[in-house]
């Protein structure tokens, strides 16, 4: 897990705690409406539970995972990572081809679409804590 980048990472985490149940899922909210706000949040966690659902009820098999403390990647968490990061870069037809492993071929412009949308939220979880530290008095004073 360490030498994954920090969105890769958390990608890894939510698959492992969602699949833990109940009490995994309430963590997944909670983290991504103290990151994203409620609204955004609630928005994210229903892209993430319907990419779940999509991977589960169409998947070529059961995804496989590691415990949520392993500090280890199996396969298949490396490649839902991966695809969710393809995804959100606009690598649409790399990222279709990566969900062919993981679902239908049928499905897989579907599961993209959704993964996009998953893949850019935790893009802007990065990026919120940058904006909020920017420090606004180094900005060039000429406007354009």
């Amino acid at each position: 897990m360490a030498d994954l980048s920090p969105i890769e990472a958390n990608l890894i985490l939510y698959m492992r705690l969602w699949c833990d149940g109940s009490d995994g899922q309430t963590a997944v909210w909670s983290d991504l409406s103290q990151a994203l706000g409620p609204q955004r949040g609630r928005s994210a966690l229903g892209a993430f539970e319907m990419l779940f659902n999509l991977c589960a009820r169409h998947g070529r098999r059961s995804l496989m995972r590691h415990a949520v403390g392993c500090c280890c990647v199996g396969a298949d968490e490396a490649c839902f990572a991966n695809f969710v990061m393809t995804a959100a870069t606009g690598e649409r037809d790399d990222a279709m081809l990566i969900a062919t492993l993981l679902v239908r071929a049928d499905v897989a412009p579907v599961v993209t679409s959704v993964a996009v949308q998953v893949g850019l939220a935790l893009h802007q979880m990065e990026l919120r804590p940058q904006i909020a530290t920017t420090d606004l008095s180094q900005r060039p004073s000429i406007l354009h």
